[in-house]
């Protein structure tokens, strides 16, 4: 039987109980995919994180508890918070390597950690009738990213007021959908729903914002915005578009920090 560390941390907070809660997983050397998958599973949040250290980066890999993704905002977030506050990391910023979205970056500025992310790149789309009928309000506009649908509604009141039929939207082949409105006390507003990938609703999603930051760049002429997602745990996000990075800035907690115990063999 082996141990491995663990922690849990809300990201996008400085609060307790807000934000959302990822796992992190710092490892040695990778596991099996089966195995980090299960430990997703388990612990049974939209996100575990693991790492491994090469050089002076980062290798690093995100599990629902259904299936790899290829970005994480507030996992990478947690796992920035990670390294910082509880294995000694001291460099300036972090360079984390990911499979499919390239090199990130996270830097610490006045007690916030900074995401240097790829900006995503919409195509304006019908919205699908399953997508119309599962979320059941008036969409305004749809469009197309690398993973996800945007779709836009009216005002806060429509997104509040969304309750989906999560099985019927489940069956659209994308990793989620991103529902915005332009914001009453922030620049815009959002949700972001994503029950193929396990995860109903997620709290904050910050690889969601390298979507929505283009997409309310294209639309007001400005790169600079304070960002609401208006889950239940809510979170607020500082966001900033650069060229074809955006940049999404954060604060974290640590919720608890203890081991796993796994078998020693585990299948593929």
């Amino acid at each position: 039987m082996d141990q491995l560390p663990l922690y849990q941390v809300d990201a996008f907070t400085d609060k307790l109980f807000k934000g959302n809660p990822a796992a992190v997983c710092p490892l040695e050397a990778w596991l099996p995919d089966s195995l980090m998958q299960d430990i997703a599973a388990e612990n049974n949040l939209a996100e575990t994180a693991f790492f491994v250290k090469t050089g002076d980066q980062f290798e690093l890999r995100w599990f629902t508890p259904l299936v790899e993704v290829d970005l994480c905002g507030h996992a990478t977030l947690a796992a920035a918070h990670v390294l910082y506050e509880h294995l000694d990391y001291d460099a300036a910023s972090i360079a984390f390597q990911s499979k499919n979205s390239g090199l990130l970056t996270v830097s610490k500025n006045n007690g916030a950690l900074i995401l240097d992310f790829p900006a995503d790149e919409l195509a304006p789309c019908q919205a699908p009738g399953l997508l119309q009928e599962s979320l059941g309000v008036e969409i305004l506009e749809c469009a197309k990213g690398k993973t996800d649908y945007l779709v836009r509604v009216e005002d806060q009141d429509a997104l509040d007021s969304i309750s989906p039929d999560f099985r019927t939207l489940s069956t659209l082949r994308v990793r989620g959908v991103i529902v915005t409105c332009p914001g009453e006390t922030y620049d815009f507003a959002s949700r972001f729903f994503a029950p193929a990938s396990g995860v109903d609703e997620d709290p904050v999603t910050g690889s969601a914002h390298t979507t929505l930051v283009p997409y309310w760049a294209n639309e007001t002429g400005k790169t600079v915005f304070t960002a609401q997602q208006r889950s239940k745990r809510e979170g607020i996000l500082q966001c900033r578009l650069e060229a074809d990075r955006v940049k999404i800035s954060g604060k974290a907690r640590t919720y608890l920090a203890g081991h796993i115990h796994i078998e020693t063999q585990h299948d593929e």
